[in-house]
């Protein structure tokens, strides 16, 4: 017996729940990508901004700092962190310096930078915990309607429990797959701003301890 099937008939015999799934799938590539992209965009790289930072500071030349960093922040997150840092640090009549001082505006701009990496994730991980159960209740549905059929024949045989049975599972197929697929998209963008986070505050701790040296 042929048992193959278009997409299309696939989803005709899912039922109505495989239209919320549709949505969730398309809502899980589009957030996937577009993250992907807005992360690939601002280089998520510090420790070459931090050496040459480094070398600033050496020399106490912390404009010379400020002014390579500025241009920097359109595209660079780290830039933006590494900038507030600097500025923090920066000696003028007005600034108390103290490394918590210094360490708290390096803290602020990188919760806001992470918070802006991870736009989105949340939602992949909400759609994640969704798809399956949406996918679950299609199949509750399908075999209520299955079993009604049952009820309704005068004929029961193995192929007709096996068939209504078939068409249900559909559902939790789907949705498992859009599942793994929203959670394998956070794993994976999660990891790269838990890195990214990680060398960013490697990088922040010991330019705080050169400064700190100096001021000393």
């Amino acid at each position: 017996m042929d048992v193959s099937f278009s997409l299309l008939e696939l989803f005709e015999m899912g039922g109505p729940v495989m239209w919320p799934l549709t949505a969730y799938s398309i809502a899980v590539i589009s957030i996937g990508i577009e993250r992907i992209i807005y992360l690939t965009y601002h280089k998520l790289r510090v420790d070459d901004m931090g050496s040459i930072v480094s070398g600033f500071i050496k020399n106490r030349d912390y404009q010379g700092a400020a002014d390579y960093l500025a241009p920097l922040t359109a595209r660079r997150m780290g830039a933006r962190i590494l900038l507030a840092l600097v500025n923090r640090a920066m000696p003028g009549k007005d600034k108390t310096f103290s490394e918590r001082h210094i360490e708290r505006a390096a803290e602020t701009e990188a919760m806001t930078c992470i918070n802006s990496l991870e736009n989105g994730f949340n939602f992949l991980v909400a759609l994640g915990s969704l798809a399956p159960l949406t996918g679950f209740l299609g199949t509750v549905t399908g075999m209520i309607g299955a079993f009604k059929s049952i009820a309704e024949a005068t004929e029961v045989n193995a192929q007709i429990v096996a068939g209504g049975i078939y068409e249900a599972l559909i559902t939790t197929v789907y949705g498992l797959i859009v599942a793994i697929a929203a959670m394998v998209f956070h794993s994976v963008l999660s990891h790269i701003v838990d890195k990214f986070a990680a060398e960013t505050e490697k990088t922040c701790s010991d330019l705080i301890a050169e400064i700190t040296e100096q001021q000393a």
